[in-house]
């Protein structure tokens, strides 16, 4: 299961003036290549549930993605049948790594706020891209086992059993808080401190300490299009072993 972010390593914010539930909805320059933000269900989600904020990711995006990536190579080999499963990848990965170098300033909010939005459409941005890697690979992007993918792929779990529980756990959450609702909150700046870190780690930001940096006034926005771009890289490679293997009749290894 998932481990909360330690409390007594929290650093100390002030509470932001605004805490918008999504990202505005018009995206930022830049056309197709033009990250796109998770939908406003899925915030309130994680908002709700900082603790599983990429168990929840991760179950959206392979409902919400996946049938996007399965279109996306069925018309690519419609368009182009002598493209290889490695060709596919190869667009797929030069396609979600430029929305990445693009994804550290899409929400234009200061504060605490907008760094959470920043790294929560770097993660989901990502979450694409491994989907996408997938179907290129001939693995169907729309099997639940994909959000353990998701899990694993992006180091918020080290093995595919506790990735599996925690996204159990986190389904059953989300099930109850539809019936019954959310119980009391936290305080809002800790919830959106918590839902920053957690996500930070989910798209590989290893210094997640610095998202905080975006607080003070005048500093530069942390997630730039270096780091951004780096991490997604890495994952970019992670993926393609990991698919290419399953293409190839090699036993996965999912552990670290």
């Amino acid at each position: 299961m998932t481990d909360a972010a330690p409390v007594d390593d929290e650093p100390t914010v002030p509470t932001p003036q605004a805490t918008p539930t999504a990202p505005p909805p018009a995206p930022p320059a830049g056309g197709a290549d033009a990250p796109e933000a998770p939908p406003a269900t899925l915030w309130d989600r994680m908002r709700d549930d900082p603790q599983y904020a990429p168990e929840h990711l991760a179950l959206e995006a392979v409902r919400r993605l996946g049938p996007e990536a399965a279109q996306w190579v069925v018309r690519a080999r419609a368009e182009r049948p002598d493209l290889s499963a490695e060709d596919l990848a190869e667009q797929a990965v030069r396609r979600f790594v430029n929305r990445a170098r693009l994804s550290g300033a899409v929400s234009g909010a200061a504060g605490l706020p907008g760094a959470v939005i920043d790294v929560g459409v770097l993660a989901w941005t990502q979450a694409r891209l491994v989907l996408h890697v997938a179907a290129a690979y001939g693995v169907d992007p729309v099997h639940p086992d994909r959000a353990t993918d998701l899990l694993v792929l992006q180091k918020v779990h080290k093995v595919t059993e506790s990735a599996r529980l925690a996204l159990g756990v986190a389904a059953g959450r989300e099930r109850a808080g539809a019936l019954f609702g959310h119980g009391a909150q936290q305080p809002l700046g800790r919830v959106m401190l918590r839902l920053g870190v957690r996500l930070a780690q989910m798209a590989g930001v290893r210094a997640a300490k610095r998202m905080v940096a975006k607080v003070v006034p005048g500093a530069a926005i942390v997630l730039g299009t270096w780091a951004n771009s780096s991490a997604t890289k890495d994952l970019a490679e992670r993926a393609r072993a990991l698919y290419r293997a399953n293409r190839d009749g090699v036993p996965q290894q999912r552990g670290a």
